[in-house]
């Protein structure tokens, strides 16, 4: 036994939640955020106002033309992975393997592609890493074995994997159509919580594929943690710390939260509050690519992702019965006022609330230098 610890430490190969749950997780988002989301931006730039280099052909694969962001779009399961890589400190080798893995195994999982290759990618990455430099033929053993593990594990558990994510995403969407004040709570509540503990709520929406109205209820929690966050602790932190946390991540509180949870508690009732508005009486849906869902107003991807999915909605709403409309005045208000009003106005009178009960002081919203 103390042999494998050795060995496992010697090759970096931690096996941790943290390593796998929050590192892997949060680089996959990044790597869907740069290929994907990327792409889809790239896309609906493109065509909404004829830009004539984003809306050209520039490839042809297997008789299907792509633009520069389809062909971003197209490598996402290489950036996934490759991302998933870099987390896990794999050694060139093995990083560089990754990318056809990636590939393989988001073609494999379909639908839930995101999720089979946030497994399969760590499966690969771990592997390669257990034998990278323990021969003198390197250069061979080091990307034959990252690469067959890896779309050998894609072949036998990305189907299934996709399929099960792509089924619980699709109850989330289903029930909240159903019930669109409860699951506009829940919904709203549990992304927005995600949002702001040190894991990717971005990947998160990317892998349950969560578009229609509960991928608006997403954005709604994410709203109001950030800009909630961002507008209640203004005194403490003035406007670097609106900007850091309003365009950037309420992350950036959760020290603050282990030292004192109550402060939690203004952000996450709003998202309580603005899920359900949302959702019953904006009707507010995300029907852009699923990752935006999770994104909030971080560089107002949750906002461009609301607003793709409106005139040019991804693939997944699409399957979803999802079609492209002309935004009134009543979508846009509901989309102003989900994403930064009502974040900004109920957040900071329910901690104004807090700090009477004396649950919330002075300098508990601090961010840490």
């Amino acid at each position: 036994m103390e042999n494998v610890k050795a060995f496992l430490k010697r090759k970096n190969i931690v096996l941790s939640a943290r390593r796998y749950g929050i590192d892997a997780l949060g680089a996959m988002a990044q790597g869907l955020f740069c290929s994907l989301l990327i792409g889809t931006i790239l896309n609906t730039l493109g065509s909404q106002f004829h830009i004539g280099f984003l809306t050209t052909e520039i490839i042809t694969i297997n008789k299907v033309g792509y633009t520069i962001g389809g062909m971003a779009s197209f490598m996402s399961g290489s950036a996934m992975a490759v991302a998933i890589g870099y987390a896990l400190q794999a050694p060139p080798m093995v990083l560089f393997s990754l990318a056809t893995v990636g590939y393989a195994c988001n073609a494999l999982g379909k639908a839930g592609g995101p999720l089979a290759v946030l497994f399969v990618a760590i499966i690969a990455a771990e592997c390669g890493k257990a034998v990278s430099k323990e021969t003198k033929v390197d250069i061979l053993v080091t990307p034959i074995v990252t690469t067959l593990v890896g779309i050998g594990a894609a072949w036998v558990i990305a189907p299934p994997i996709g399929s099960a994510a792509s089924a619980f995403g699709q109850l989330i969407m289903q029930a909240t159509v159903l019930q669109p004040f409860w699951m506009g709570i829940l919904v709203s509540v549990l992304v927005g919580v995600a949002l702001t503990l040190p894991i990717s709520s971005a990947a998160i929406c990317s892998v349950l594929g969560l578009t229609g109205l509960a991928g608006g209820a997403a954005v709604a929690g994410c709203c109001a943690q950030m800009v909630g966050f961002a507008v209640m602790s203004f005194r403490e932190n003035g406007w670097g710390g609106l900007v850091s946390q309003g365009l950037g991540t309420s992350m950036l509180q959760m020290p603050n939260i282990v030292r004192n949870p109550k402060i939690w508690i203004a952000p996450t009732v709003t998202s309580a509050i603005t899920g359900p508005i949302a959702t019953c009486l904006f009707r507010l849906e995300m029907n852009g690519a699923a990752i935006n869902s999770g994104m909030g107003t971080c560089g107002l991807c949750g906002q461009l992702g609301v607003w793709t999915g409106w005139v040019a909605p991804g693939k997944d709403a699409l399957a979803n019965g999802a079609a492209a409309i002309v935004p009134g005045a009543m979508d846009w208000a509901g989309l102003i006022l989900i994403s930064f009003v009502l974040p900004a106005v109920i957040c900071p009178l329910i901690n104004q609330l807090c700090r009477r009960a004396g649950w919330v002081k002075d300098g508990d919203l601090t961010l840490p230098d």
